[in-house]
């Protein structure tokens, strides 16, 4: 990240403070930051055409102050249902949780005073990045469960060689950094000045594939993807790439297309309830979600394809069903790799966790 990037991220971070008095979760203050950095960006980077008319950054700015924050709420619940397919995803069932109208109007000035030209420069997928990233390693915001190190995630791709040929998928997607990773590796080993016509629509259209069932982060992930430019095709219609909301162990994961690369890290526990997944594809029921999701991957493999999977160690210790499943994956697939990571990375120091690397056979 560069200093600039690293300034801006920053100041926006230091403007938590003034929401603190508002009670507001470090959560809950990144989802608010991404409702105004979206109106903020888009009238930045001229794409303002996919927000209705008359709710845009401006509209919201041109606001008395005492009527502002009467105005934005009415403009989150429009937004929900009015302008681009991305529009209505990421401001689906908005709402604010500001309070005070003055606390809205330091905000909007505060984001309007940011060096809007250096970071347009220096690129704003790196710099909503470093938010999330921020919001990963401060514990009290509990998202560092969403949240992979990059330098893992690199190592990942570093191994599996993303190519323009393929299908990536990650089916618990977080806030999207393993699809970003991925393609910032895939661009890094290709000249994407040279690409055909039919390589930029693959591209655009059919290539990164994923899932995230909770809603405010699946909102974060939309626009992660969208400052990386990946799926960023207004016209493509929803039968496209990008990161789907629902849940990855219900029919809906079952509607995935077929992957020749998954990269994840996928929850791990059991279902809440304890109750079993309620897809039908899976030949061994189980509550155990990292069991579950293990299954998915192997199976929504295509012939040859790779994959990449932080699991914990039970997955390769558990006996009965956690037996049948490994049987399963060794019969389908060659694991050739197991990765062994330090512990208390993503939970608390004791928790053994690995990745696993398999091709389908």
């Amino acid at each position: 990240m560069s200093n600039v990037t690293h300034d801006i991220v920053a100041k926006l971070w230091n403007l938590c403070n003034i929401l603190k008095d508002d009670g507001v979760t470090y959560h809950q203050y990144v989802t608010e930051l991404t409702y105004l950095l979206f109106l903020k960006m888009a009238q930045e980077t001229g794409t303002e055409d996919q927000l209705p008319t008359g709710y845009r950054w401006a509209d919201l700015e041109a606001r008395a102050a005492p009527d502002r924050l009467e105005f934005y709420k009415i403009l989150l619940i429009h937004l929900g249902t009015h302008g681009s397919r991305l529009v209505q995803e990421i401001f689906a069932n908005a709402s604010s949780f500001i309070r005070k109208p003055a606390t809205l109007s330091t905000l909007v000035a505060e984001i309007d005073k940011l060096d809007w030209y250096s970071a347009r420069q220096e690129g704003l997928g790196d710099l909503y990045e470093g938010l999330l990233q921020k919001n990963a390693n401060e514990k009290k915001s509990g998202a560092g469960q969403y949240f992979t190190p990059r330098p893992l995630i690199d190592s990942m791709d570093t191994v599996l060689r993303p190519t323009l040929a393929d299908i990536i998928q990650d089916p618990a997607a977080g806030t999207g950094g393993f699809l970003i990773a991925a393609n910032h590796y895939l661009r890094a080993q290709t000249d994407p000045a040279g690409w055909t016509e039919v390589q930029q629509r693959k591209y655009r259209r059919t290539t990164f594939y994923g899932m995230e069932h909770v809603q405010d982060t699946h909102r974060l992930a939309l626009m992660n993807l969208m400052l990386h430019g990946i799926d960023s095709d207004p016209q493509a219609g929803s039968g496209t790439g990008g990161i789907r909301y629902g849940d990855t162990l219900s029919p809906e994961g079952q509607a995935l297309p077929k992957a020749s690369l998954i990269l994840t890290n996928p929850p791990f526990g059991t279902k809440k309830g304890g109750g079993l997944p309620s897809r039908t594809d899976f030949t061994f029921p189980t509550s155990n979600k990292q069991f579950c999701f293990l299954q998915h991957i192997y199976r929504g493999l295509k012939p040859g394809g790779r994959a990449a999977v932080v699991l914990p160690d039970n997955v390769l210790f558990e006996s009965g069903i956690g037996r049948q499943i490994r049987a399963d994956l060794m019969d389908k697939c060659n694991l050739h790799t197991l990765l062994r990571l330090p512990t208390g990375i993503f939970y608390a120091q004791g928790v053994k966790t690995n990745v696993l690397f398999f091709t389908r056979g």
